[in-house]
């Protein structure tokens, strides 16, 4: 079992940055991927970012690529996205989510999940 917990979430002016947090707990996550994902208010949850633990390769949609940057801390069992540039867009529940199964961008593919933190971009 795959305990994750998010945090870092906020208020944020456009064009601002945040550093949102995923701590994991429970078994080892050596073979896993992590991502993150968003949701906004009556949209589906949307890939964001991913990064595998063993070789710390790094995948982005194409909406964040060139603003986020998702890193991990092998020490701390702790993945990050770092958000630039945020706009009111990005406003949305960011989830992080494991998966044991390669980098799929689909949220039915990841077995574990947070609870969500919350990040809202003002004008």
């Amino acid at each position: 079992q795959v305990q994750l917990v998010e945090s870092g979430g906020g208020l944020v002016q456009a064009g601002g940055s945040l550093r949102l947090s995923c701590a994991a707990s429970g078994r080892t996550f050596s073979t896993y991927t992590m991502a993150w994902f968003r949701q906004a208010p009556g949209k589906e949850r949307e890939f964001q970012a991913a990064i595998t633990w063993s070789a710390g390769l790094t995948y982005y949609a194409d909406s964040v690529k060139g603003r986020f940057t998702v890193s991990r801390d092998n020490a701390k069992n702790t993945v990050y996205l770092q958000m630039n540039s945020l706009k009111p867009e990005d406003t949305a529940v960011y989830y992080c989510a494991a998966t044991y199964a390669g980098t799929p961008p689909t949220p039915h593919s990841y077995a574990y999940w947070g609870q969500g933190t919350q990040v809202t971009v003002s004008s």
